[in-house]
């Protein structure tokens, strides 16, 4: 069924291929344009095909040999022919209406579909001149995929005008969306496999089209690739109805245009008419919003495109059926060195595509068809969007230190350590309107940084009730990312980064493993780029993680959870940091250095609720340069050996183990206790290990080399063993932290559940310390006595003692 031009309709056949049926009516191509293009797709499939299983002989001027197939053949044909469509026909728009494209794919295994057009373009070739736009170039371009030394089967880092890879499926929508925040003339291109579109972030992902203005955002132009299977099984969306299809993406408030067949002349003239409609139409909502100047919310277009997988490969490989099916999956032809019939089978396939009409002598795509790519910039391989760093600029920053605190004396007074950081991100916000953007799942309020809807609401473009007046914080011009998505708002800040801007996001220490795999997927992109010279640095990904484990007394054990920073612990040192600031001015000089600094993963721990201050501002930024190091005020053993080291990092176990101190020395008035705060986690490591970590004579000089150490460790304790197990003393070294132990609490019995509280760390000191062994006991059994009474006033009252409440530090 062929729709009327002022309406898109789902076309009749979820399965049947052949001739292309479409949404959109229309042959736009003349006969030399579709003789071109075609010739371009043929010459892109045979890249694809080349990429999986020559390392020589590229352009088959001889008859094709086992010694020139590649010994291990890796790769994923499946998706590649769908890609490398795309790719081509998006160059034609791009081409006739000037359009400012990236394109992302989804399906990160068809990356010899997207390799083969940024190949044929050029940029491969500029990018890496050794693979060059000739024969012997192209055998190396063949024999590096999927190969040791070469490159992998996604689109990694080292793919031109790549900016997703694909290795995790499900993220691929949210990447694109944050790219053209702030991207006026930006069209993302995003194509969704169907295996993809089964994953939870990808299905909430589609919301992303209600979190775009037109009047300052660019597009997304969503591609649902269906081809019908994942590795080995249908998938759900190509099982589905046309009607159940085309009602499923009205209901997510897009306008769902089909293109759908297997004919190439046929589906090459479907496509460019699709394209055209789906350019226009964006151009048309833009330019309606830009020149009314109001931004509502329009049905923006997308394709559902339907090709067979493996689309051009052979049909039928030993009687089996191969195009169309999940075994075309990956590598549809196997056993070249003793299966002649398969050799000779991949010659035919090869030489179906007519290279020596596509390429001329020296092995170069001849020039009729290289006139069909983009031009410089232009070449979605090239836009300079892809490589976000060529346009990051710098923060505008306020000076931090104007919205620290007095701290007259340590210990005394109390604060909420986020709140003043919240004011400094909304001076820094205003002083950044159109390249700086703060995230979060529903929570900035509850986590106390509201300050920032002083100058930017939360983006809102949706129905508005009257009631949401009350509190007015809703905006189409908001500029604050609120979704109850931690998936989606961490895709759309990756984008956001990826393409040369800035961002922060903060949410609730307990969920942020939801975003776990994504964050490995980043820290290993960042990872990657260090090691390729072209890739411009981007902004860091600064998480804020609050609502942390300890002031979870009321949610209770479901929100208790601090691992997130051992699964950040296990990337690489050189893209991973990890900052414990215990009060308002470590936070805020912390806070400032992130936001500055390029290509890392900046996580920084730190509650929402109030807390002891310690430090004035020069204090702390003294503290904070050198990472960790000895508070002096909590100490006693100045020019003395002492006889046990207090070690803490983060802000309860921070407070707790300062209280500990504070009763061993009130007992104890002889004892020598040195008290070392650490900031920055990765202090902790050899600098053998980590670009931060301090070298074993500074290790040895703060923590002894033979008395007892106790670290009292907002995490799980096992990470502080983990860090510090080749240095001297860690025979010595006792670590308190969260141990799985928590419900409904007040803080106080939580932390005593967790022996992370002040008369467990004084008890443990007293078993440590040699000459207390004996004489300490009375002394334990009086922080017995106490832990037993508080905890007993707790189950009576339901909170704690005021005196533990109230507790400041008394020297």
């Amino acid at each position: 069924m062929v729709a009327t031009p002022e309406k898109a309709t789902a076309i009749e056949s979820i399965s049947a291929f052949g001739q292309a049926r479409s949404s959109v009516e229309g042959t736009p191509l003349s006969s030399d344009e579709l003789r071109k293009i075609h010739a371009y797709w043929q010459a892109c499939n045979y890249l694809a095909v080349g990429m999986i299983y020559l390392r020589d002989n590229p352009l088959l001027k001889e008859p094709l040999k086992p010694e020139h197939i590649k010994k291990r053949l890796l790769g994923h044909w499946g998706s590649s022919p769908g890609l490398s469509f795309l790719y081509i026909h998006l160059n034609r728009v791009i081409k006739k209406y000037d359009v400012d494209a990236i394109y992302l794919t989804g399906p990160g295994h068809g990356a010899p579909g997207v390799l083969a057009p940024i190949y044929l373009e050029g940029t491969y070739s500029e990018i890496y001149p050794d693979k060059s736009e000739d024969e012997e170039g192209l055998r190396k371009f063949f024999r590096q995929f999927s190969f040791p030394g070469g490159v992998g089967s996604h689109c990694t880092p080292e793919t031109p005008g790549s900016i997703h890879e694909g290795g995790e499926l499900g993220y691929s929508i949210s990447h694109a969306y944050g790219t053209v925040f702030d991207n006026p003339d930006l069209i993302s291109v995003v194509v969704v496999g169907d295996g993809e579109s089964e994953t939870g972030p990808l299905a909430t992902a589609w919301h992303s089209n209600k979190f775009i203005n037109p009047i300052r955002d660019g597009a997304v132009l969503p591609i649902l690739h269906l081809n019908g299977y994942k590795i080995n099984n249908p998938t759900i969306l190509s099982r589905v109805s046309p009607e159940e299809l085309e009602d499923l993406f009205k209901g997510y408030g897009y306008t769902p245009y089909f293109v759908e067949g297997s004919d190439p002349e046929s589906m090459h003239q479907a496509m460019a008419a699709t394209l055209d409609r789906c350019i226009s139409e964006i151009r048309k909502i833009q330019q309606e919003a830009r020149s009314r100047g109001t931004a509502t919310r329009p049905r923006w277009p997308m394709i559902v495109f339907r090709s067979p997988k493996g689309w051009t490969g052979p049909s039928y490989v030993n009687g089996r059926k191969v195009e169309g099916f999940w075994r075309a999956h990956q590598v549809p032809l196997s056993g070249m060195n003793n299966n002649p019939e398969h050799l000779r089978m991949l010659e035919e396939w090869m030489k179906s595509y007519k290279p020596e009409a596509l390429f001329d002598d020296t092995g170069k795509l001849i020039d009729e068809l290289k006139e069909l790519a983009p031009k410089g910039d232009r070449r979605m391989s090239a836009n300079p969007h892809a490589n976000g760093g060529l346009l990051r600029k710098d923060l505008r920053m306020p000076d931090f230190r104007k919205y620290g605190i007095e701290v007259p004396k340590p210990g005394q007074s109390e604060v909420s350590n986020t709140q003043p950081l919240g004011v400094f991100l909304r001076d820094i916000m205003k002083m950044n309107p159109q390249n700086f953007r703060v995230f979060g799942p529903d929570e900035n309020t509850s986590n106390k940084l509201d300050a920032v809807y002083e100058v930017s609401k939360k983006f809102w473009i949706a129905e508005y009730l009257p009631e949401d007046a009350d509190g007015g914080e809703l905006s189409p011009d908001g500029r604050v990312m609120e979704m109850l998505s931690e998936h989606t708002l961490e895709g759309w800040l990756e984008g956001y980064l990826l393409t040369g801007r800035h961002g922060f996001f903060s949410t609730y220490e307990a969920f942020v493993h939801v975003i776990d795999s994504m964050f490995n997927q980043h820290a290993k992109w960042l990872d990657i780029c260090n090691q390729l010279s072209w890739r411009a640095d981007i902004a860091s990904l600064n998480l804020l993680i609050t609502s942390t484990v300890w002031r979870q007394d009321h949610n209770g054990f479901t929100h208790q959870d601090p691992g997130f920073i051992d699964i950040v612990v296990n990337k690489s040192p050189d893209v991973t940091r990890i900052y414990l600031p215990p009060d308002v001015n470590t936070l805020l000089s912390v806070g400032d250095h992130c936001l500055r600094s390029k290509n890392y993963i900046n996580v920084i721990v730190s509650d929402k609720q109030l807390h002891l201050q310690y430090m004035d501002m020069e204090a702390a930024i003294a503290h904070c340069t050198k990472g960790l190091g000895i508070w002096d005020w909590a100490s006693n053993d100045r020019g003395e050996e002492p006889d046990v080291v207090m070690a803490c990092a983060g802000d309860i176990p921070t407070q707790e183990a300062l209280a500990a101190t504070a009763m061993l020395r009130a007992e104890f008035p002889e004892l020598k206790i040195r008290f070392i705060n650490v900031v920055d986690l990765f202090k902790l490591q050899p600098d053998t290990e980590h670009p931060h970590g301090l070298s074993d004579r500074d290790f040895d000089s703060l923590f002894t080399v033979d008395r007892p150490i106790i670290f009292n460790f907002h995490g799980y304790p096992w990470l502080i063993h983990r860090l510090t197990y080749r240095r001297t003393n860690h025979k010595n070294l006792h670590v308190r932290g969260y141990k799985e132990k928590g419900n409904i609490n007040t803080p106080l019995e939580l932390a005593i559940n967790n022996q992370v509280d002040r008369f467990s760390i004084a008890m443990d000191a007293i078993d440590r310390i040699p000459k207390l062994k004996v004489a300490g006991a009375h002394a334990k059994e009086k922080f017995k006595n106490e832990q037993i009474s508080c905890r007993h006033y707790a189950y009576e009252f339901g909170i704690d003692k005021p005196e533990i409440v109230n507790w400041k530090w008394p020297y």
